[in-house]
């Protein structure tokens, strides 16, 4: 009995180690951004999998808390390996958005994976997202990817000497990032304040 139920728990195990995983990050071009002074900035979504050749294709959402009042508008693309089948749903409102989907050809030996989207460099950028702020605005914007756009999330390319095997994953590792927007003091405060300051010091 105890050596039936120690074959289980290293076949529990077994699967553990070969499960395969995929994950989306998200990062911003400014972590903080000052709104009288500019009203847009960047944001990048990466794909990456503990497995496979590249990445072959997928659809994500983002979703924020807190960009009520404070974004305005935003615009999708996706980089030129990843054009194909590409379709763009547009902004939900206050930093929502309904999905990208994207996607490439790779046909072995004839048509190759694209350099930009092998894995074993690191994340590969799938989606990146021009985001308008409003002048003025103030508050903590914080995104993150998810999937419900299509029927996967990911779809991992592995290069097995022969026609390839395609992975789709709907489970994923969902990251997310924070963007502090901030309006920095007018001129005028700044030098009432400097006022103020010399006057208690004469007092």
């Amino acid at each position: 009995m105890k050596s039936t139920l120690t074959l289980v728990a290293v076949a529990g195990l077994a699967s553990a180690a070969t499960a395969q995983t995929g994950s989306l990050s998200i990062t911003s071009s400014a972590m903080t951004v000052d709104s009288t002074t500019t009203t847009s900035f960047t944001l990048s979504v990466y794909a990456d999998a503990d497995f496979g050749t590249a990445i072959a294709g997928g659809g994500f959402s983002l979703s924020a808390v807190g960009g009520a009042g404070i974004v305005t508008d935003m615009v999708g693309s996706t980089p030129d390996w990843a054009a194909l089948g590409f379709q763009d749903n547009g902004h939900a409102g206050d930093g929502n958005y309904n999905g990208l989907i994207f996607g490439q050809l790779i046909f072995p030996p004839f048509i190759p994976a694209a350099p930009e989207s092998m894995l074993g460099s690191g994340p590969v950028l799938v989606g990146t997202f021009a985001v308008t702020i409003a002048a003025d605005s103030a508050g903590v914007v914080d995104w993150s990817t998810g999937g419900g756009v299509g029927p996967f999330v990911l779809e991992v390319f592995t290069d097995d000497g022969g026609s390839g095997v395609m992975t789709q994953l709907t489970d994923l590792d969902f990251g997310g990032v924070s963007v502090n927007v901030v309006p920095a003091p007018s001129a005028m405060a700044l030098l009432g304040l400097g006022g103020l300051v010399a006057g208690r010091r004469r007092r």
